[in-house]
């Protein structure tokens, strides 16, 4: 599969230390990134522009080593990547207690650029508006409210309520309220739609027929393209979703899908990062005999 024209470098070099190399140590040589991202379609030139980027902005960091570079996640882009890398991996069927938790806050205009940041991440953790300044979710999210509050500095505009009942209505009122399911479930239906037919042979058959470069491209887009939802989806029990829903169904595929694609993608993987830690020994080796 090819890149997506519409997506954007530094979100495939998130998904690339969040998803490929976080689970290897986090860290890895530019010529280690620069040969992963080739694979992806990005540009080497791209790639160090991007790279250079997102360390001016404090997600990345960067380590000389003599000649060579490596670059590791700081603790901000970490954090960036957890609330939604968590989500991904949250239970999609389970027991609702019929309980709302509720954030309600009030910031002045002057801060108008904290209140945009802090509806984003309060969208991400699964939160829906009820009304200006007041959200609402199935989960009790006070762990992940309490550090958002103290990374924005928001506390002292921000109340958090747990365990409310809705007395007068209907649950499922309040969701169409909060959240437009139907555009999220036309997602969900063009995600299925592009990975079924390309995965429906190696799923039925338990077989992978792709290359190890061609597992990793495959398994990378369609884990970039799933990312999203975790962020979008607010994970409603099954007794608030709309009936056709394709949320669970989507989930199952990208898991199944990924399981299948995993040990070849994963060998392409190994070897780049690998190739790119011999090369770094080999020229540290050299530059300290020159140095003799």
């Amino acid at each position: 599969m090819s890149r997506p024209v519409s997506v954007r470098t530094q979100f495939v070099v998130f998904v690339l230390f969040g998803d490929v190399l976080a689970p290897r140590g986090g860290t890895a040589w530019t010529s280690g990134l620069l040969q992963l991202l080739r694979a992806l379609g990005v540009s080497d030139r791209a790639a160090r522009s991007t790279l250079s980027r997102m360390r001016r902005r404090g997600w990345l960091r960067s380590e000389r080593v003599g000649r060579r570079s490596r670059y590791t996640l700081t603790a901000r882009g970490r954090r960036l990547l957890t609330e939604g890398g968590q989500r991904i991996f949250e239970p999609r069927k389970w027991a609702w207690d019929g309980r709302w938790h509720m954030v309600v806050y009030s910031l002045p205009e002057s801060k108008r650029a904290l209140r945009n940041a802090l509806r984003k991440r309060l969208s991400w953790l699964g939160f829906g508006r009820l009304a200006p300044g007041t959200w609402i979710s199935v989960h009790d999210r006070r762990e992940e409210l309490a550090a958002l509050f103290d990374e924005l500095g928001v506390g002292r505009y921000a109340v958090r309520f747990a365990s409310l009942r809705l007395v007068d209505g209907e649950d499922c009122a309040l969701v169409a309220r909060c959240w437009d399911l139907p555009n999220l479930n036309r997602r969900y239906a063009r995600f299925l739609q592009r990975w079924e037919p390309r995965a429906r042979a190696a799923l039925s058959s338990g077989r992978n027929p792709l290359s190890p470069s061609q597992s990793f491209v495959e398994q990378f887009w369609m884990t970039l393209e799933y990312s999203a939802f975790p962020r979008l989806d607010p994970n409603l029990p099954s007794a608030l979703l709309p009936d056709g829903w394709l949320g669970d169904r989507a989930a199952d595929l990208a898991e199944r899908y990924r399981k299948v694609l995993n040990p070849q993608a994963g060998a392409f993987v190994s070897r780049a990062l690998e190739a790119a830690q011999d090369g770094a020994e080999w020229r540290g080796e050299r530059d300290r005999a020159l140095a003799a």
